[in-house]
């Protein structure tokens, strides 16, 4: 019933910038915190950032003072603004989402990727 769908993602020389977009569609009452997520080959999935509802963000250390996450309510929107990006901030990011479905039901949704690669 929910899909969140990334893009915005693509290949960039090192201190190079990129914007990723999330969208959500399906059923929803409300979305409340979001965030992205990235993985690298052969490492483990970590946090990027997050946001809360009204818009209260929170980044990884290795991101800090170059990326910035931000949400648009009325369009069901998440960005990722990527700036002075580094080889080491290739990954596949992943946007998820905890949605409300109805009044009661409130489930976490993820998207399916889109490779950010950033070369020297």
């Amino acid at each position: 019933q929910v899909m969140l769908m990334e893009s915005g993602g693509g290949s960039v020389q090192a201190g190079g910038s990129l914007r990723l977009d999330c969208a959500a569609n399906g059923i929803i009452f409300r979305i409340e915190d979001q965030g992205w997520y990235r993985q690298a080959p052969g490492e483990q999935r970590e946090l990027v950032a997050t946001i809360t509802r009204g818009g209260s963000p929170n980044y990884a250390d290795s991101v800090k003072g170059r990326f910035t996450i931000s949400r648009d309510n009325t369009k069901n929107k998440l960005y990722l603004q990527m700036n002075h990006l580094r080889p080491e901030d290739t990954a596949v990011y992943y946007c998820t989402s905890k949605i409300l479905i109805n009044s009661w039901n409130m489930k976490d949704y993820w998207g399916q990727g889109t490779q950010v690669t950033v070369s020297s």
